[in-house]
């Protein structure tokens, strides 16, 4: 049996996590010489790949002298606050990962938090030293900062610094050492990072993810807290709501590099997979049968937004998906809550609609966008903040919002904020940019991101993160243009959009076929309107000089799904189909609508 390391990966977007593990498994021979290898191996995910964000946790094992290290992959959005609390209780250490110009982020903040609560022991890795703007020193003197900060212990204070280079595969403890491989970085887990502890007696193993093949169904993935598992033995499962069961496990599983490797037994400490169990859910216990004793059950963060996902029924419905019906779209989302925790589903008076609730938009989004690649279609109403009673007052959650922007625009930012009832808690200045950090409700950063980027001519950079629930801080009065709606279905003509485009701004280009009811641009005053935009140029013989000038039409406004959601107003809805994102408004008959209007104004 290998000495073992459990260690836990913690990194914000983009600071070069996924990059220094794959130089990492090329020294260790993990990856064979000559092997045609896919870069960013941890980000396995279609869109892992294309958003550059960890999304899943995910595990390896890397061999280094006569030592297994598991190493744990953590995700650094605050949205999937699920994961990473579960992935955490696996190891026994962290590898705190930061950029040598940006410093400590929020998203690391928040990781960093759940691992000094679980009293893990950290190693400092300041990663892109080989950058120009590198600012080591300073960066370290934050790290320290935001330790104190987090009221860590001393023994998590005294933490090893390790300089490194992910891209090129060096790292250092001096910035004056030779810079050749990754050696003393792997060192510096080994002798800084303890062992597991073994505990004898009885086996414990809580299952902390789930992994899921056609095959053999569900697999539970759990680290072995006290015992030996063994294949063989009577074993029994404790839910998570205190019933027990007996169970047998067909195959055993542990991590050997990149691949799983089939054992008989698992030794204390150990990370493991388990094929067999039908019914396993995160946070399950597998104990002894005849002493079935259950582990701490893990605690999840609340959700903080809900929408409501109901099918898709457009004029355009079924005409690019495969899963369109209300059976599939329930059925679809009750199998996310088996391994996404952190998520809600209710079911609604409606029998085609369900209100989903999550960490946050990205944390929603990723679920839609996952569905839609897979081949359903939906609509989703515009996301709401989940209010708390605290003291029999409402109360709202706030997040911390961190904004980089160069000096000359910091002025707009604070003032975009403070409409939206944020508070400036402080401000640095790193050369030309300025880090400003608010505290701002949920609600008032739907929507926010866009302004910010026009008002800093796109050089703006905003990352947030749930801080806690407070009183209601007041209504935000924002001004919001009226939106452009399509008045028939067809083909949209050049000449239409051209003749439209004092108007406002359009959201699709000419031959986009379009629906009545469909939004297709923004107002440029306060009212919605409807258009005629297939109206097609009136044919003659007759020929007058400049009439027919070329058309010069504006490039089309193009939404991400999350800047879809945070668009919408109440009465309209976000259409997401395999192929397209469409917004339309919730009632597509002009007559329907002012109803419903009159109806808003009645109740107010």
């Amino acid at each position: 049996m290998k000495k073992i390391r459990n260690i836990a990966i913690i990194a914000h977007v983009d600071h070069g996590k996924t990059t220094l593990v794959d130089q990492i498994l090329t020294q260790c021979a993990v990856f064979r010489k000559n092997q045609v290898v896919r870069e960013r191996f941890l980000d396995s995910n279609d869109l892992e790949r294309e958003r550059g964000i960890t999304i899943l946790a995910k595990n390896i094992s890397i061999p280094f002298k006569e030592y297994k290290i598991n190493v744990i992959d953590t995700p650094g959005h605050a949205d999937f606050g699920g994961e990473v609390e579960r992935v955490l209780k696996m190891a026994d250490g962290v590898l705190l990962l930061v950029d040598s110009f940006e410093g400590p982020m929020p998203q690391t903040r928040f990781v960093l938090e759940k691992a000094l609560a679980l009293h893990l022991l950290p190693i400092v890795v300041i990663n892109k030293v080989d950058r120009p703007d590198n600012r080591p020193a300073e960066v370290l003197d934050e790290i320290y900062d935001l330790f104190i900060e987090l009221d860590a212990h001393e023994d998590q204070l005294d933490f090893p610094v390790i300089y490194a280079s992910g891209r090129d595969g060096w790292a250092v403890k001096d910035l004056k050492d030779e810079r050749t491989d990754l050696t003393p970085l792997l060192d510096s887990i080994i002798n800084d990072i303890p062992a597991p502890p073994t505990k004898k007696g009885t086996v414990q193993l809580q299952v902390m993810t789930l992994d899921y093949n056609d095959y053999v169904g569900r697999i539970g993935i759990g680290r072995v807290f006290r015992g030996k598992l063994k294949k063989s033995e009577k074993l029994s499962i404790i839910k998570r709501n205190g019933t027990i069961h007996a169970i047998s496990i067909k195959q055993l599983f542990i991590f050997e590099g990149l691949n799983r490797l089939e054992v008989e037994e698992v030794s204390c400490g150990d990370i493991c997979a388990i094929v067999g169990i039908e019914d396993v859910d995160i946070g399950d216990t597998i104990a002894d049968a005849e002493n079935p004793e259950p582990l701490p059950i893990i605690s999840i963060d609340e959700p903080t937004i809900s929408m409501t996902f109901t099918v898709n029924n457009s004029p355009f419905y079924g005409r690019e998906g495969k899963f369109v019906t209300s059976r599939q779209l329930r059925d679809r989302l009750f199998k996310e809550l088996e391994h996404n925790v952190a998520l809600r589903v209710q079911e609604t008076a409606s029998p085609d609609a369900y209100r989903v609730s999550g960490r946050g938009i990205l944390h929603l989004s990723i679920l839609i966008e996952n569905m839609r690649r897979e081949g359903y279609e939906l609509q989703i109403r515009e996301p709401k903040v989940i209010y708390k009673t605290i003291e029999n007052r409402k109360a709202e959650p706030i997040e911390v919002m961190v904004v980089d922007v160069p000096t000359e625009f910091a002025g707009k930012v604070i003032e975009l904020v403070g409409q939206r009832r944020g508070e400036m808690m402080k401000m640095e200045t790193k050369g030309s940019m300025n880090k400003i950090e608010f505290h701002i409700p949920s609600r008032g950063i739907m929507g926010l991101r866009t302004k910010v980027l026009t008002a800093t001519q796109g050089e703006a950079v905003m990352h947030h993160r749930f801080y806690q629930y407070e009183f209601f801080k007041g209504s935000i009065g924002t001004v919001k243009s009226g939106v452009i709606i399509s008045m028939e279905e067809g083909p949209s003509t050049a000449y239409a959009i051209d003749g439209l485009q004092d108007r406002g701004k359009f959201f699709i280009n000419p031959g986009d076929i379009v629906y009545k009811g469909q939004i297709i641009g923004e107002h440029t005053k306060e009212n919605d309107i409807e258009v005629n935009v297939q109206r097609g140029k009136k044919l003659s013989n007759m020929r007058a000089s400049g009439s027919d000038k070329a058309v010069k039409i504006t490039p089309a406004i193009i939404f991400s799904l999350e800047e879809a959601l945070e668009y919408i107003e109440d009465d309209e809805m976000v259409e997401v189909t395999p192929k397209s994102i469409r917004l339309r408004k919730l009632y597509l008959d002009t007559n329907d609508r002012k109803r419903f209007n009159l109806g808003k104004l009645a109740q107010q």
